[in-house]
């Protein structure tokens, strides 16, 4: 399993320990310390938070889904938003829990994922149920650098001159969670600012 929080990877090894049919065989503190163990280690599936530092989840559990196709990961994760749900299903996750689970959840979830099964938590249902009422229930094609799909959105309108208030208003959102994406863009793409970020858009044909 894999868990940046010290306390949350251990205390969640030590639960899993106990449920039947389960054995923990590692612990990973990033995603890419995630997809050594699976390379390393014979495993069926793995528990995957999503917010990470070195390799978030999102590209881990894509880089093991393309590497090692029979290895399942079921996401684990305080998240969820319909933005972090469909890119975490969209890179090869077969379940997604939020960390409000209960320890039989998230039993039934990693032996549905071992039989090749989907278990999905209340929230992400209801974020796919959404996305699917708004047309949006397809995965988003590839993005480069791992831009999720709100992300390219956020960086076609830099790309344009608007602002964070602007931008934050186009999509319904708060500044907040624009400024997020924004230094999340900057992170992926290599840009230091906006004009670098636009420069990026206009390289990559996004917005086109």
């Amino acid at each position: 399993m894999a868990d940046d929080q010290r306390i949350v990877r251990e205390g969640l090894a030590t639960i899993l320990a106990h449920l039947p049919g389960i054995e923990v065989v590692g612990l990973a503190a990033d995603g890419e310390e995630a997809v050594r163990l699976v390379r390393e280690e014979s495993c069926d599936v793995v528990l995957m938070d999503l917010r990470m530092p070195v390799l978030d989840g999102v590209r881990a559990t894509a880089s093991i889904r393309a590497r090692f196709p029979r290895v399942q990961v079921v996401a684990l994760t305080t998240y969820d938003d319909e933005e972090t749900v469909i890119a975490a299903l969209s890179a090869g996750a077969i379940g997604y829990l939020t960390k409000d689970a209960g320890r039989d959840d998230i039993h039934r979830a990693l032996l549905a994922a071992a039989a090749g099964q989907s278990l999905l938590g209340a929230g992400a249902r209801a974020r796919l149920l959404d996305a699917a009422r708004l047309g949006d229930a397809r995965p988003a094609p590839p993005t480069p650098d791992g831009l999720t799909g709100r992300e390219v959105e956020v960086l076609v309108l830099i790309a344009e001159g608007l602002s964070n208030a602007q931008i934050a208003a186009r999509l319904f959102v708060g500044e907040a969670t624009v400024k997020t994406h924004i230094n999340r863009i900057f992170a992926k793409t290599g840009s230091r600012d906006r004009a670098q970020a636009a420069a990026y858009a206009r390289r990559h044909g996004l917005g086109e």
